[in-house]
Order: structure tokens, then sequence, then C-alpha cells
């Protein structure tokens, strides 16, 4: 259920107002200047991955129009830009020698968001893991996360003088379930036990990366980790069951990561729940110790909520696919859990519109862990957009879907939630990974095939959001 925005509600000055990409997504160029293959450049490349054979060959052809997209930035009035390196890019087999040519790039980036007065706020990893680590073992092997700390001290050494914000690593949730469990992403395997150490591997990596920005830069960072939790809710309220397959995904999708960060420590509950899938043993002494960094600030992603039941699954079903009825976690337990279709209105993805379920997270953290500030790092929502004969977008849902968001962000921090800033996603229609180019997310919209950008009426909207730190009334209406 929605719920009317509140009228004229105001953010503090301070407020940070951004939009987020991601490198694979938008740069394209994806052999030149030294780039080597990501485990998206091989996962696209295979036939049936990816919606009509799209890849991030082109895109939204970026790394040649970084000039352009800052301008758009800087029209929109946006405080800071969250995007991410390219690891092929900079470091093209994910040991051994840096790509001065990739360094460059991102130099030419920060130093010109910098000049547009724009606030580059920088993740580590987004999803494109060099090829040659996945052959070698990829994100389930302890050595990723030893090369990711190479990197990590690399890029924090390079880019320190002119970056605050670092985020060590975008939603590992989707690194490793849905990448080595559901293999709906790349790089396309379907074996839990690995999937699981893909967990711990990521987190240990988020520890690497998070010393190399705390020994560098000190007190002058921002150490951040972003996650997409995941808001569960029972089918059944009054259902001990149904109860209990909530608790199995709040550890399995949240407290995995959370708890390894914040705590120093996994979940009792987890791993009694994953026994017959794996004994762990890929946690050594002294890991936890690495993987307890503590945070200057938890990224937020969030979208939609999901509603859960336990049932009895269909064993001949779980050995035929490997994930049976709910994705990615059939396998965790020997009850298993279904994750129920979610009552209207949808988005294109379909994907539930609630945003009570923004506040309940954004709530939640913060009674979880008091005094850790927040920023939400996405939020948005992709639509059938139209090219109207005026040649504008008109995306009245899409700017609902914001306007309703963002005032649960409001709603959030009015219940005491230290929430720092909200990045929108996305700044421009973009490659949406095994959906291809079939979803748009912008606020920009791009033709793919001349790469022109237009402003959606949504852009307009965020742009006024900016401006005046209010959310704008329901009846608000884009220029002409």
């Amino acid at each position: 259920m929605t719920s009317p925005a509140s009228a004229a509600r105001r953010f503090p000055p301070d407020f940070l107002w951004g939009a987020a990409t991601a490198s694979y997504q938008i740069e394209g160029a994806v052999a030149e200047d030294g780039r080597l293959p990501s485990i998206w450049d091989t996962y696209a490349r295979t036939p049936g991955r990816v919606h009509a054979g799209d890849t991030g060959d082109v895109a939204c052809d970026h790394y040649h129009r970084t000039a352009e997209d800052i301008g758009h930035m800087r029209a929109l009035g946006l405080d800071a830009y969250r995007f991410s390196l390219a690891w092929p890019r900079i470091q093209p087999t994910g040991s051994g020698p840096f790509n001065p040519a990739g360094l460059a790039f991102y130099d030419r980036l920060i130093d010109d968001l910098l000049a547009a007065g724009i606030d580059p706020v920088v993740t580590m990893y987004h999803w494109d893991l060099p090829q040659a680590l996945e052959d070698a073992g990829g994100w389930p092997v302890r050595d990723t996360a030893l090369r990711f700390a190479d990197y990590a001290a690399k890029v924090v050494e390079t880019y320190r003088d002119r970056v605050r914000v670092w985020t060590t690593f975008n939603e590992p949730w989707c690194s490793a379930f849905l990448g080595y469990a559901a293999g709906a992403h790349a790089p396309g395997r379907t074996e839990p036990a690995a999937a699981l150490a893909a967990v711990h591997h990521l987190n240990l990596a988020h520890g690497f990366g998070a010393r190399a920005v705390r020994e560098t830069l000190g007190d002058a960072a921002t150490l951040s980790l972003t996650l997409n939790l995941h808001v569960v809710r029972p089918d059944d309220p009054t259902s001990a069951e149904d109860l209990d397959a909530v608790r199995q995904i709040d550890a399995l999708a949240n407290r995995s990561f959370l708890e390894p960060v914040l705590d120093g420590r996994y979940p009792e509950d987890l791993v009694a729940d994953t026994a017959s899938v794996t004994d762990w043993s890929f946690v050594r002494d002294g890991d936890l110790a690495i993987t307890h960094t503590g945070l200057d600030v938890l990224g937020v992603n969030f979208y939609s909520t999901q509603r859960v039941r336990r049932y009895v699954p269909d064993h001949e079903k779980l050995h035929a696919d490997g994930h049976g009825r709910t994705g990615h976690s059939a396998w965790v337990a020997a009850d298993a859990v279904e994750f129920l279709p979610q009552p209207g209105p949808h988005t294109a993805m379909g994907w539930n519109i609630d945003p009570s379920g923004m506040t309940e997270l954004l709530v939640r953290l913060h009674r979880t862990y008091p005094g850790l500030p927040l920023m939400v790092t996405e939020n948005g929502a992709a639509f059938d957009d139209v090219v109207s004969p005026d040649g504008r977008v008109h995306d009245p849902q899409r700017i609902d879907y914001l306007r309703r968001h963002v005032d649960a962000v409001g709603q959030a921090m009015d219940a005491g939630a230290d929430v720092r800033g909200y990045f929108v996603w996305s700044l421009m229609d973009n490659f949406e990974w095994a959906y291809g180019f079939s979803r748009r997310f912008g606020i920009l919209r791009v033709d793919y095939d001349t790469l022109e950008r237009t402003w959606k009426d949504s852009a307009y909207w965020y742009r006024d959001l900016v401006a005046t730190r209010t959310l704008p009334d329901a009846d608000w209406v884009a220029p002409a």
C-alpha cells in the first residue's frame, strides 16, 4: 500500500542529493585503452543469458561522453555523483600491473566532477570482476579477496586527495547469491556452497578495502558499504512457520553481511540453517577481526518488499534446477521458503511499489545500530517510458514513485533515523544486467541508436527537489 506524501516536507541544508550509476552499465569501451574482459562481458556474450543478446560493449558510451554527462549532472544541481570503478579497466587481469590509461580515465572524471562542484562518491566494486580472477575460482576462493586488497590499496592511494566518500562494495548479496547460486547474474554458476564461500570472501575483501581507506586517509575519509537489504514479511503473521521463514531469509540476505562488518560475527542461525551445505571452514582464525570494520555510513539500496511463507520443497525440482521455486534460497535448509507474488502496483521489473518498506528498513537499522549514519544509495523504478510526439518523456509513474519514497525517507528521519543523503537510480537509462536494454530506470532517457540523452519529466522534478530541498507538491507540473 502507498500513502500520500507529506505536504511541503523539507530536508536539511546539508542533506546530500545525488544520482548513481555503475561502470559496466554505462561506460562501454570494453576493449579500449587496455581494458580486458570482466565476468559480465563473458556472461552477456553467452547465448541465452541476457535479453536479446544485449551487451555492455557500448552501453551509454559514457567513456567517451563524460563531459556531456557531467553537464547534465550540473544542470540537475546534484551535490554528488555515485559511480563505480571498473576493476578490469584499472587492473585488467585482477592481479599484476595496473593500467595507466584506466587510472587516468577516472582521474579525469573525478577532476571534472570537482570542477563542476559535484562530490565524487566512489564504489570500488560493482560486480565487474576481471574474468581472469573468475577463471582462477572467483569470489568463492580466498585469493580473490587478497587480490582485491591490492586493487583497493592502489585506487585509494591514487585518488586519495580528491575522493572523500569510499564505498567498498555494492550489493555483495547479488554477487554471491545471484552469481554463484541462482546463476541469474555473472558468472552464472549454480553452486550453493560456492555462494556461501563467496559471501565470506566478499566480506573479507570489504575488510581489506576498509583497511586501505583508513590506513591511507584516516579521519579524512568516509567509509561506506552498500547493501540491498531485504524487507521480508510473513504471508501469515500468526504462523510460526512463516515467521521462521522470515528469520531464515533475514539471516541469509541481511545479517550475513551486516553482522560480520558491524558485530564481528556470523549469525548462529545462518550457520545452523546452512550446515547441510557447508561447514564454514573457509572462515579462518582472524578473519572476523578483518571484516569487523564498522562503518562511517551504511549505504542502503531499496526498491521493493518481499512476502514469504514456509513450504516443503519438491526435492526432484530442487535437484533439477538447483534452486527450485524460491530462486536463491530453496537450498538453504530442509524446509524451504517460497516467495509469493505481491499485490500491485508494480514497476516494469514486476517489483511491488511499497514506500512503507523504505521507512521500515531505515528505522529498523536505526534501532539495531543506533548512531550509525545511513544513506540511501539507490532508489528508483523502471517503467515503460514512451517518447511523446512533442519529443518529451512524460513519466508520472516514476515521479509518483520517487515522491513517495523520498517522503518515506523523511518519515524515517522523523522517527530518529540518521539519514544523510539520497541517490536516485539511475542518472540515465542503461544496461540493466540480464534484462539488457529492455528496462529503463533513468531520469535521463538514452536513445540506444543515437546515444542522445533526453531529460524525462522526472529529471525536472528531481532538479526542483534538489534546488529547494523541499518535496514538490503532488500537483507539480513539468516545465514546458
